[in-house]
């Protein structure tokens, strides 16, 4: 199909107690190679937060998620990683790790308006 973009994306997930495995979606981060988009985008819902893993330091973890946003857009001011190429940053931000921040696997699709996919996965698994 004409004028289809790959995309890849993955869902940012609070994982609060990283040996139980459970998880709350809080954002996603989107590529697409062919134009170079990448994007980061989040919701932090306190009293949902609160509720599915009692006390978090709200202020660290909002800290935490608009590093990865800033990295994303590739901000001066995110340090050395930020400095990569977009493809190195979004592989980047989506390798494994055992922090209360991870991502799920990347996952492809096709579309047409990357701002528009990613408002549609970020309404559909993150704010829902």
């Amino acid at each position: 199909m004409q004028g289809q973009l790959l995309y890849e994306y993955a869902v940012i997930r609070l994982v609060p107690r990283v040996e139980r495995e459970e998880f709350l979606n809080l954002g996603i981060v989107f590529f697409c190679k062919q134009t170079g988009f990448l994007k980061c985008v989040y919701a932090v819902n306190e009293q949902r937060i609160t509720a599915f893993c009692g006390e978090v330091d709200m202020p660290h973890l909002k800290s935490n998620l608009e590093s990865f946003c800033k990295i994303a857009s590739g901000n001066e001011d995110a340090g050395p990683i930020a400095k990569l190429d977009t493809a190195s940053r979004f592989r980047w931000l989506t390798a494994v790790r055992s922090t209360i921040i991870q991502t799920s696997k990347t996952h492809p699709g096709l579309c047409t308006k990357e701002e528009e996919k990613l408002k549609e996965l970020f309404e559909k698994l993150v704010l829902y």
